[in-house]
């Protein structure tokens, strides 16, 4: 049975901390980019989050990168110009916490790693391995005793994390930023009272009160005008298993734009690549349902 997105991305979370580890073991400096590319490999994307978004990044990986944010405020985990670093306590949650459910369940509650927990030492005889592909050329003749093999969807994903890496840590910097400048605020009840792996995703991200489909087909979907945010009709439901808004709609074959616009007013709007107030979204479409998707967090959308 395959393991959901939340369980899969503490997993992930754990084995960046273990491959940081074994880095620190080997002497080795290790960027975000051949981090993230390791812990991926050994967790592979399942069919959903091999999906890629808008900005061709695959939804296991943006799901990762930003929740690395939780190791960096559990002290675990700096991020600095230079690269990322694991803590001495990092080192000892992969020991404290060897589990997915464990290592959820401490990572989430913000447990702090017992005191008698040894910083871990490296096996006799280490070396490290990497399972990741590394991004270099091969050469001819290699290439042409072997024919190419047909990728999967996982690996199609996987493989273009490498170049991925960089746009994503551009921009969940901001966040870990916030999260180091803010105070510790109180566990809510909820909070302590929630199992692991309870929701489809780790992430806990502020929704608006409203998202709109505002653009040139809003007519079609019964509203008095097109481009108009604060009608009924343009209006998303939001998918709390998801964490997603969702709208589906019959559209005769055409050429379409659109925009993301939050609470019923164009103050805050996202177009192409998420960006503010940006370029419109195209939607060239052959006719009959359509189901646009949007990711608060991301800012993604995605479109089937």
């Amino acid at each position: 049975m395959a393991k959901s997105t939340a369980e899969n991305t503490f997993l992930r979370l754990k084995t960046v901390l273990d491959v940081l580890t074994e880095g620190v073991w080997s002497g080795d400096a290790l960027n975000a980019g051949e981090v993230l590319a390791e812990a991926t490999a050994r967790v592979p994307f399942n069919e959903h989050e091999s999906e890629l978004l808008s900005g061709g990044i695959p939804r296991g990986h943006k799901t990762l990168t930003s929740a690395t944010a939780k190791l960096v405020k559990a002290g675990w985990l700096v991020k600095g110009r230079s690269g990322w670093t694991i803590t001495e306590d990092g080192m000892r949650a992969t020991v404290a916490y060897p589990d997915a459910v464990s290592f959820a369940t401490a990572l989430d509650a913000g447990t702090p790693v017992p005191a008698d927990i040894q910083v871990p030492a490296a096996p006799a005889g280490f070396v490290r391995k990497t399972t990741a592909v590394p991004l270099a050329v091969v050469p001819v003749e290699a290439a042409a005793k072997k024919p190419a093999a047909k990728k999967t969807p996982a690996k199609k994903a996987a493989a273009a994390v490498g170049k991925a890496a960089k746009v994503i840590e551009d921009a969940v910097e901001p966040v870990v930023k916030a999260v180091r400048g803010k105070s510790s605020a109180k566990a809510s009840d909820a909070e302590t009272a929630a199992e692991p792996f309870e929701d489809a995703d780790i992430e806990t991200h502020p929704q608006p009160e409203a998202v709109a489909l505002a653009g040139d087909f809003n007519t079609i979907l019964g509203a008095p005008e097109n481009w108009a945010p604060q009608y009924d009709e343009a209006q998303m439901e939001f998918d709390f298993l998801d964490q997603l808004w969702k709208k589906s709609a019959e559209l005769p074959a055409g050429h379409y734009t659109f925009k993301i616009a939050l609470n019923r007013s164009w103050d805050e709007n996202y177009g192409a690549f998420g960006a503010f107030d940006g370029p419109n979204h195209e939607l060239h479409h052959d006719g009959g349902t359509v189901t646009i998707r949007y990711n608060h967090s991301t800012r993604d959308i995605t479109i089937n």
